[in-house]
């Protein structure tokens, strides 16, 4: 409220929230005698002059609805109806331009009221303006709650909207790539997958993925979905193992798979979730290599190649956390659900042993095939999910290191902070993996 605005009397306070009561009630004659009463304490009182005005643009009295309308723009509570409704009379009078500045107006004391955006798009489409009104459609559907979305009487508008919007970011993008001929590297480049990235977030043609780490969280790291192998100079040797790991595998699971366990095994007390179906569910199986940072020493001496070649790296080591390394099963015809790790200070390894066709595996806008033999280095807080659609098994070596932006003093204080929450909560506290 403006310093030199005359400020509400309770008693005109009091009678405003009776009228608000009984227009709400269905007693809109009632209504009006009680705004009657408001405005004989307060001439200038917001709501009890956009009701009139309200009242008059009911009947048919632009002259009228304008000028009590007008006055109640000006006068206190400033309400974002009172604009709003100004709009209304003064497109119906032929003043485009006023009722979008009204609009305008009623946005700023309204920021979240989606429905002053469809009606600027409305506006814009009237005027001819078409790439301002996709870019209005395009705030009110961000706005639009999603159970408003789904309301019938809304269906066309939202349908409308959308059409909008795609046919608009199309035009965009053949505008931009003309622009863009000649300044763009080699398609598929390291160089470029970034931008082309950019581009079809910002076009509307993929989504937005941020990591969302379930259990800890540190800042300043960049949402990186996959990161390039030929970054860390231990995964040539890693690779080089590929071999000798693929047959120690091929042994454990020639003797029954001795030793493999269901991945996803909850609490009795703690929900399943999107796990459900593969809660116990050996379809998804892992043969732990590492668990909880313990060495589990009867596989380890049955695969003494795999253990040596973890060894040789740098992988995390938190009391009763880290490292955790396994080989991990997927059966034919098994999906993976989307979802987030625990924690982004670490990365994510595959290492891909034993995979058919029909195998893939996304992260967040990224989708991959497994390569036997080539690492995938992941930030797993980006949501990620796998599918083996083919007929035979898949299975891939799993284990962690730190993110590589992590400082030497920031990850001894990463592994004093979880050894300390663990101590806090106890070591079985569903913090997560680290």
């Amino acid at each position: 409220m403006a310093a030199n605005a005359p400020s509400v009397s309770p008693q005109a306070e009091a009678l405003a929230a009776e009228a608000e009561r009984l227009a709400r009630s269905g007693q809109p004659a009632a209504a009006a005698r009680t705004w009657d009463q408001v405005l004989a304490l307060a001439p200038e009182h917001g709501g009890a002059l956009n009701f009139l005005g309200q009242a008059a643009l009911a009947r048919g009295d632009l002259a009228e609805a304008r000028r009590l309308l007008e006055r109640a723009t000006r006068g206190q509570p400033k309400l974002a109806i009172a604009s709003a409704n100004l709009a209304r009379v003064l497109r119906a009078q032929g003043d485009l331009p006023g009722a979008l500045a009204a609009l305008d107006a009623a946005g700023k004391l309204e920021p979240s009221a989606y429905a002053i955006h469809f009606e600027k798009a409305s506006i814009y489409e009237q005027l001819g303006r078409e790439r301002d009104a996709a870019l209005a459609y395009e705030m009110a559907l961000q706005m639009l709650p999603p159970q408003h979305a789904q309301a019938p009487q809304l269906q066309a508008l939202v349908a409308r909207a959308r059409a909008s919007v795609v046919a608009n970011k199309d035009q965009l993008a053949a505008f931009l790539e003309d622009r863009l001929a000649g300044l763009r590297g080699p398609a598929g480049s390291r160089a470029m997958r970034r931008f082309e990235e950019s581009l079809d977030i910002n076009l509307g043609r993929k989504p937005a993925y941020v990591a969302r780490p379930l259990m800890f969280n540190f800042p300043g790291l960049p949402a990186i979905a996959f990161f390039d192998r030929e970054d860390f100079d231990w995964a040539p040797a890693m690779e080089a193992q590929t071999a000798a790991i693929q047959a120690e595998l091929r042994a454990v699971i020639a003797d029954d798979g001795d030793g493999f366990e269901p991945y996803v095994q909850t609490l009795a007390d703690e929900p399943a979730g999107q796990f459900a179906p593969l809660d116990r569910n050996p379809d998804w199986s892992a043969y732990f290599l590492w668990k909880h940072g313990q060495r589990i020493e009867e596989h380890a001496r049955r695969c003494p190649a795999t253990m040596a070649a973890l060894d040789a790296v740098p992988q995390i080591h938190v009391d009763h956390r880290a490292p955790a390394a396994l080989f991990s099963a997927l059966k034919p015809h098994t999906h993976i659900p989307a979802h987030n790790g625990a924690t982004n200070c670490r990365l994510t390894v595959h290492l891909p042993l034993i995979v058919p066709d029909r195998c893939r595996f996304r992260v967040g806008n990224h989708v991959r095939t497994w390569t036997p033999g080539e690492l995938l280095i992941f930030d797993d807080t980006i949501e990620h999910e796998a599918w083996n659609d083919s007929d035979q098994l898949r299975v891939v070596m799993i284990f962690d290191i730190w993110h590589p932006m992590l400082t030497e003093a920031e990850r001894v204080l990463v592994k004093a902070t979880q050894e300390g929450m663990m101590a806090y909560y106890g070591t079985g506290a569903p913090l997560g993996e680290l």
